[in-house]
């Protein structure tokens, strides 16, 4: 908290002559220092501190190259020019969805560079040659009848028009542009000029666009976005382009991914006006650190900018009615409240999801912004042993997920947001992980509220190489990770990676390092990664706080052998516990199965195999139960996705327990039942396959 204060003054005194370090001094200050070690900016200082040794200038030229040395990493670790918080309206904040139809193109893969040579973004993008309808927001992939546009890799340009309201140029507001999401790489432009650039998709970034806009005019937003992957992506990805004339057609290029999903591009999340005062509440910490029956400890810390020791925060907590619970007053502090209502996941108490929510205001000469943040009272922690919720064993049931449909691909849809989370009521489990990538918010928002315990994973998979470089973007990936998700009671855990290949020596200071990154970012909460090699092999689980596996039996290992599940579960769990003495989860198990598919005996492929291998893990699951230190158990996968074109996939994985338009499996029936038992709760109808007890 104090590094992120410091760090925003700072910044703030660099793009603010008037409250500017004094520029006679001829170093900075120990403040500043500690602001650039408590980020630990290293390589981008390093280079800071060698230019200065090469380079004859002014003080205030100096402290022009430590501010572009904070920017090269804070443009994804601090938002410095905006706001992180997810706009909302209030009091003192307007907001203006920037969703519809926009306009579409994309390069030709002869000549990416068109759009910026010819700057696509300084005129009406149907000037710049043919263009199609495209849905924000949306995966452009599968919009049209188009194979080119479906398999694209390169540079595509959206564009939109707006009306900006008058009454915003009042000189005391500010307006910010937010993006929920943008995959891969995005640059912004707002009236022909760049207002914002991100990179790495699935979590939010934005602009202050208050000098930038045209007020009572109109107003044209255009986006570059680049889906391309690489080596030094996370996640990684590597362009096959062949120079093969007998083989392949002049300009042929293929994007090569490691893992198994459609790698969706383009605007896949909501974009944003909103407006707050000129000093504004831009970002709330709310930290509870101890919990009972009759009593709970909350840190939480407000972070106004431009900063002013004259400005006053209060804090009003209210109850799931809107009634005071308490008021404190500070922009820092701690609070108790007495006799709280905990948030508890789905299965665990009569009254799953329950949120209070903070009033926060900041008021200075007279004008007060206002934000509402809600949160949940509840600690969540590690033993050797156990994953403990408000001090309770804590045994996860779900799913590994992804954001993936019809049409829209990736793009945010909130009647399939809600179509998900009535199933997963109805299949009766507590949890879900967001592999391999960042959620959107407005899913989060329905975990919160409907007690659903969430394992929040980054977009790190099936890393192959860990250099200094992946280092560097994987940490920012988490910052911006944290930073988004802080908040959440739904949010149990850090998953820092999706199978990587651990066993590689590099692996061992690299994960060493990223998990020690992620604590100081969150100590409250434990990290862990989906692994899925052989645990003497593997250099990452050492510094996890829960081990997560993947394993496949019967399916990528003895295909078809259902006999062979318990026996080999049960002895790999058992020495992989022995090996490292922290609780154990199995984060992907299953089988594909086509819906309609039946035989008997049951046979690979089929909805009646799928049926009988849960059967046959949930036998093991028990066993391993029964020793102390498995805490879950999370099916692979909730729904069928896609994936690339391949020979091994009947139109993308149909590891589903659901199909991809929702509809269940025979194994959804059998997880139905299983859930519920584990939770206590009983069935109302028939519609669940249970075994014979």
């Amino acid at each position: 908290i104090k590094s992120r204060r410091l760090v925003s003054a700072l910044l703030w005194s660099f793009s603010n002559p008037s409250r500017r370090v004094d520029p006679s001094r001829k170093s900075i200050s120990g403040g500043q220092c500690l602001v650039l070690a408590s980020l630990d900016l290293g390589h981008s200082l390093k280079m800071c501190r060698l230019r200065g040794r090469h380079t004859q200038g002014t003080a205030m030229q100096r402290q022009h190259r430590l501010l572009l040395a904070l920017f090269v990493i804070a443009g994804s670790v601090l938002d410095c020019s905006g706001s992180q918080l997810y706009p909302r309206e209030s009091e003192s904040r307007e907001v203006k969805l920037l969703d519809g139809v926009w306009k579409f193109r994309v390069c030709t893969q002869e000549d990416q560079n068109a759009g910026f040579r010819e700057k696509w973004f300084a005129r009406p993008l149907q000037k710049s040659g043919p263009v199609i309808p495209m849905p924000v927001p949306a995966s452009f992939n599968d919009i049209t009848q188009n194979t080119t546009l479906r398999d694209y890799v390169g540079w595509a340009w959206y564009q939109t028009e707006f009306f900006a309201p008058r009454g915003w140029w009042n000189g005391k507001s500010r307006v910010f542009l937010r993006f929920g999401s943008v995959h891969y790489t995005a640059l912004v432009y707002l009236n022909n000029k760049q207002v914002a650039k991100h990179v790495g998709g699935h979590l939010p970034f934005g602009a202050e666009v208050t000098k930038a806009l045209r007020y009572g005019g109109k107003n044209r937003v255009t986006v570059a976005v680049n889906n391309t992957l690489t080596e030094s992506t996370i996640p990684q990805g590597s362009v096959f382009k062949p120079q093969d004339a007998e083989r392949y057609p002049p300009g042929y290029q293929k994007q090569n991914v490691p893992f198994d999903f459609f790698n969706y591009a383009g605007i896949h999340r909501s974009v944003a006006l909103f407006t707050t005062p000129k000093h504004y509440i831009r970002d709330i910490t709310l930290v509870t650190t101890k919990v009972s029956n009759s009593s709970a400890s909350v840190k939480y810390d407000i972070d106004v900018l431009p900063p002013d020791p004259k400005v006053n925060c209060r804090l009003t907590l209210l109850d799931d009615q809107g009634w005071p619970v308490l008021v404190r007053q500070g922009c820092s502090g701690t609070f108790d409240v007495t006799n709280p209502k905990l948030w508890w996941p789905q299965g665990m108490h009569r009254v799953p999801g329950y949120q209070y929510m903070a009033k926060v205001e900041a008021t200075l000469d007279g004008v007060t912004d206002v934000y509402y943040q809600k949160f949940g009272l509840r600690t969540v922690r590690a033993t050797e042993t156990q994953l403990l919720l408000n001090e309770r064993p804590l045994y996860l049931t779900g799913f590994g997920m992804h954001e993936d449909a019809d049409i829209r691909g990736r793009g945010l849809d909130l009647a399939l947001v809600v179509k998900d989370f009535n199933l997963i009521r109805w299949i009766g489990a507590n949890s879900f992980r967001t592999s391999h990538y960042p959620y959107a918010e407005e899913l989060m928002d329905q975990a919160d509220a409907q007690g659903i315990a969430v394992i929040d994973e980054s977009p790190a998979v099936a890393q192959g190489s860990f250099d200094s470089a992946l280092l560097s973007a994987h940490k920012e990936r988490m910052t911006e990770l944290v930073q988004r998700d802080k908040n959440r009671p739904s949010v149990i855990m850090w998953s820092v990676v999706n199978e990587p290949q651990s066993a590689k020596p590099q692996a061992d200071r690299y994960f060493g390092e990223l998990v020690a990154h992620v604590k100081t970012l969150d100590p409250t909460r434990p990290a862990t990664a989906a692994l899925s090699g052989h645990y003497n092999k593997d250099l990452a689980g050492q510094y996890m706080d829960v081990i997560m596996h993947n394993k496949y039996a019967a399916w990528y290992t003895d295909p078809g052998s259902l006999q062979v599940i318990e026996r080999q579960t049960i002895s790999e769990y058992e020495a992989m516990h022995a090996h490292y003495r922290k609780p154990i989860m199995i984060s992907e198990y299953g089988a594909d199965a086509v819906t309609g598919l039946h035989a008997d005996p049951a046979f690979v492929f089929t909805e009646d195999f799928q049926a009988q291998l849960l059967f046959h893990h949930h036998k093991a699951f028990d066993q391993l139960r029964s020793k102390g230190y498995f805490v879950g158990e999370h099916v692979w996968n909730f729904a069928d996705f896609m994936t690339d074109q391949d020979p091994r996939r009947a139109f993308g994985n149909r590891k589903g327990i659901f199909t991809r338009n929702r509809q269940p499996k025979a194994a959804a029936k059998v997880l139905r039942c299983r859930y519920h038992k584990l939770s206590g709760r009983t069935i109302g109808d028939f519609d669940a396959y249970c075994p014979p007890s």
